[in-house]
């Protein structure tokens, strides 16, 4: 018997996102993944990626997770089936296929230099777990293994802070002589620096992101101490005159307490500058429980912000898209206008 096809839409990808967790039946069907070391989802157990209909969704690793993949029924090995488990039934929602990660996530070499940080942002538990530096050595060890497995795309560099944001930027420059033998869009995405963004441009960085995060300004006084979000716009807009419209990035995370009204506020702000906001739904990691708010959105709220950052992104002529590295090109943690319309 053949399982029936069901192609991944925006309703479904919502869904799924509002979940943000999955049980693989069986561990062959997830090539080996390297656990998250960046953000409020670090430490996690590692992800999978599921491809459907030209839209990517990125869940981590769960095995009490309601969302259940599974081989499908028919011939094809690569294809999998995932349910919705509630009250000892299972619905199948969306079929599909499991995308390996090259490096982080599907088509490109996308690392995380420094897995410390002196910051201590309430909802992330980088600060927490204070992981592992990477060496040069070690960076470009893992940018050529993804080369060597094929299909890269882009090659993406973040980071937390070890010491200094200019270490930082300074361990970032020491790199880009090395990557741009790969003839392929480099992204960035560090803690903003002046005169930061002047810098990468010249090394070859193809586009920037600088997170703002928090989207509501008290909140960010509470969660993000020792941050200034004046210094991040500051950056933003001197990174949109040196990449251009729409090469500049900040992550805005949802489900911090903000209210849809702040999101609107602060993606206008963003795009009024030329910068594309990457909405993000929050990973609720259990270190960091009981430190903030944190609350998974829902899909119907998921739904609505995608709506509005599409209504936002056409009025000023912004194209997520078109993006050639991190976050946008992947899309597989976040809701993307034109990717997943």
């Amino acid at each position: 018997m053949t399982q029936k096809s069901i192609p991944m839409t925006a309703e479904i990808k919502a869904f799924l996102l509002s979940i943000g967790t999955a049980d693989v039946e069986d561990e062959k069907l997830v090539l080996p993944t390297l656990k998250s070391t960046a953000g409020p989802s670090a430490g996690s157990a590692g992800s999978v990626f599921i491809a459907s209909n030209g839209k990517r969704v990125r869940l981590n690793l769960d095995e009490k997770s309601p969302i259940k993949i599974k081989k499908t029924e028919g011939d094809k090995n690569d294809e999998i089936a995932v349910y919705f488990s509630e009250k000892q039934s299972e619905k199948l929602i969306v079929t599909g296929k499991i995308e390996p990660a090259l490096a982080h996530c599907p088509e490109q070499a996308y690392i995380n230099l420094s897995e410390k940080c002196i910051y201590d942002c309430k909802f992330c538990s980088v600060p927490i777990l204070q992981g592992h530096t990477k060496t040069k050595e070690e960076s470009l060890k893992i940018i050529q293994n993804a080369f060597d497995k094929g299909g890269v795309k882009a090659i993406s560099i973040t980071s937390g802070v070890e010491k200094t944001p200019e270490g930082e930027l300074e361990r970032v420059l020491d790199l880009m002589p090395d990557l741009k033998k790969y003839n392929v869009p480099i992204g960035i995405s560090i803690y903003a620096v002046s005169g930061g963004s002047e810098k990468l441009k010249k090394a070859g960085a193809a586009e920037i992101k600088y997170n703002i995060e928090v989207t509501d300004p008290e909140i960010f006084k509470d969660i993000c101490p020792g941050l200034s979000e004046t210094d991040v716009f500051s950056e933003l807009g001197d990174a949109v005159q040196l990449f251009g419209r729409g090469k500049v990035f900040s992550n805005v995370i949802i489900g911090l307490g903000e209210t849809d009204e702040s999101v609107r506020i602060m993606i206008e702000k963003l795009a009024e500058i030329g910068v594309i906001a990457c909405i993000r739904p929050i990973y609720v990691n259990e270190l960091r429980k009981g430190d903030c708010f944190m609350e998974r959105p829902s899909k119907e709220r998921l739904l609505k912000l995608f709506e509005m950052q599409k209504e936002i992104s056409q009025k000023y002529n912004l194209h997520p898209e078109k993006s050639e590295t991190m976050c946008s090109l992947c899309s597989g943690c976040d809701m993307v206008p034109g990717r997943d319309d």
